[in-house]
């Protein structure tokens, strides 16, 4: 997915879409020991992708605590 789609969605659709990326990423991953994955750069999209997601969620909260801080 591109930055701009996770850009739009909120910080509990972000956390629900990691949950989901980690399980694929999981499951993908017991693929590849057993030798049958299809797309093998289907990983690192996986893993791009989490950290995408991990990378919104804390500029958001680094963004809320400079907020919460300034307001004082």
């Amino acid at each position: 997915m591109k930055i701009k789609e996770f850009q739009t969605m909120s910080d509990e659709e972000l956390a629900a879409k990691e949950k989901q990326l980690k399980k694929d990423l999981y499951d993908l991953n017991n693929q590849r020991h057993m030798g049958r994955v299809e797309k093998p750069a289907s990983l690192r999209n996986f893993r791009r992708d989490i950290a995408r997601i991990l990378t919104l969620l804390n500029e958001r909260k680094s963004d809320g605590n400079k907020r919460s801080t300034q307001a004082k």
